[in-house]
């Protein structure tokens, strides 16, 4: 028994999986980018001078969070709608 063959992709859905695929690894970049940060924060010492790097690493903590969050609902909870910046 033949197996049917799979219909061929277009040009435009090869390049919307394309882009998919890198907005993937953008996305595990910044899990990993917040994992790193995370860990920086918390081996960090108590003391004074490591105050302003703590600071720096929880701002960027929120941020990167926040374009985690962003990225995430655009990309795959958006559907067709457009969103006005």
């Amino acid at each position: 028994m033949a197996h049917p063959e799979p219909s061929a992709r277009s040009a435009e859905q090869v390049a919307e999986e394309r882009a998919m695929a890198e907005v993937s690894d953008v996305l595990l970049n910044l899990e990993h980018t917040l994992v790193r940060a995370r860990k920086a924060r918390t081996r960090l010492a108590s003391g004074v001078e490591g105050h302003n790097v703590r600071l720096a690493l929880d701002d960027a903590v929120k941020a990167l969070e926040v374009a985690r969050k962003r990225l995430q609902q655009d990309v795959y909870f958006a559907g067709d709608e457009l969103r006005l910046i």
